[in-house]
């Protein structure tokens, strides 16, 4: 068995799944509890013997080279960055990763995805071409499907109309440089994208042998709660015990694992129940109620008598008294007046939709609060009804109920009247 020491992560993609989010914030630096997609496979890689990374980009590429400038200095990591220009699907995105691959063999792995070490250890084991599957339990049309002959990928078909198998592209390939002309060859699909997957199907039907190597856990990272939901499995499987390096007041109540980082306050009458993470020099209290499965990430103030549950709070968010915030995810810098609920639960009791990119989409959850971008003000006494987004940059003025979602840059009265917001520094290049 060779040795397999490179990889290629493709990261270039705006992800018009995750907006708000990613209006502000790239895709692969979503949290997953204190660390992102792209540090976890970057460590994950590394823990394989991968030694040589390289990492296509384009939106917010500023923003990624400083964040792995800061790894650097943490970590010994021989990394490249390289801008693929304007993103026309995974097969350029991996030409352009190869140009700096310099062995016969190497990894490709999407950014947005999340598999463990153990799945990825048998892929790197696994001999010949390799190409992931994950059997899913939702719907597989809304994915690429994988058809097998035993442990033989035979073909992937892109959404399919009928459920024909429940085995679907996961989004990580082990290949050869062999493959380099089966990636030239492929033709733009009907998205107009150059797709990885297509070199496959040719490599498949000119008679090349591509194993498939099933995992046992997978998520894809393209919706707000696919985030809650990987943030949820983490908590549980990884924060078994209590860790405390923060400051906790006389008073405070904490049951379970929960993690409380360093140079946070936890304040008298605060009651945490574990798994739960609390980031750095973060404040919470008095009174404060964290329920289970919570990520709030650093310099964030959550007030008094404020109860979160299985929500992610980014870094610098203000969530100000008597306010709750039910499955959410608020993003960074933004501020909640006193009494903004995030409502998460239908009058009617039925699963969540949410609209994503223009279509109305079931998230298949009953509890589904706000997804929140960065730099939103509420006033008091805001409420927003299950599966609203907000745009980042957006204002609610006081009293306001949200149940429609909010452009970015949005002033919203109470009167139903959006008008744009002066001046707003956001510039979304996609």
């Amino acid at each position: 068995m060779s040795k397999v020491n490179e990889a290629i992560i493709l990261a270039a993609g705006y992800g018009k799944g995750l907006e708000p989010l990613t209006y502000t914030k790239h895709k692969v630096l979503m949290p997953l509890i204190n660390e992102t997609l792209l540090s976890y496979w970057i460590k994950t890689l590394v823990g394989v013997g991968i030694e040589h990374i390289v990492l296509v980009v384009n939106y917010l590429r500023d923003q990624i080279e400083d964040y792995v400038k800061n790894l650097r200095r943490h970590n010994d990591v021989d990394l490249k960055i390289v801008d693929e220009g304007k993103p026309l699907g995974t097969a350029h995105a991996t030409l352009k990763g190869l140009e700096y691959i310099r062995h016969n063999e190497f990894l490709v792995v999407y950014g947005d995805i999340y598999i463990e070490l153990s799945d990825l250890k048998s892929i790197v084991e696994t001999n010949g071409n390799v190409l992931a599957i994950y059997e899913v339990s939702d719907d597989p049309r809304k994915y690429g499907v994988v058809i097998c002959e035993g442990s033989n990928v035979k073909g992937i078909i892109e959404k399919p109309k009928e459920i024909i198998t429940r085995k679907v592209n996961a989004g990580i390939y082990k290949l050869t440089k062999d493959f380099l002309k089966f990636i030239e060859a492929v033709k733009p699909s009907s998205r107009g994208e150059y797709e990885l997957t297509d070199a496959i199907n040719i490599a498949v039907r000119s008679g090349i042998n591509v194993k498939a190597c099933e995992l046992k856990y997978w998520i894809d990272v393209g919706r707000p709660w696919r985030l809650l939901e990987l943030n949820k499995y983490l908590l549980t499987n990884k924060v078994r015990s209590r860790v405390i390096k923060g400051k906790v007041e006389d008073g405070v109540h904490i049951v379970g694992p929960v993690v409380i980082d360093e140079g946070s306050e936890i304040l008298s009458g605060t009651y945490i129940v574990g798994p739960a993470y609390i980031g750095k020099d973060a404040v919470i209290g008095p009174n404060a109620f964290i329920r289970p499965y919570t990520v709030i990430l650093s310099n964030s103030k959550i007030g008094f008598n404020v109860e979160v549950k299985e929500s992610i709070v980014m870094e610098n968010v203000h969530i100000s008294h008597q306010a709750y915030v039910g499955d959410s995810i608020v993003g960074e810098e933004s501020n909640l007046g006193a009494g903004t609920i995030l409502a998460n639960l239908r009058f009617d009791n039925k699963t969540v939709k949410m609209y994503i990119k223009g279509t109305r989409e079931d998230s298949g959850r009953r509890k589904l609060g706000a997804i929140i971008g960065a730099h939103v003000k509420t006033g008091i006494n805001v409420s927003t009804c299950p599966g609203v987004k907000i745009g980042s940059y957006s204002w609610i003025y006081p009293g306001v109920t949200v149940c429609e979602d909010v452009p970015p840059c949005t002033v919203v009265k109470l009167n139903g009247e959006r008008t744009p917001l002066r001046g707003c520094p956001l510039n979304i290049r996609f």
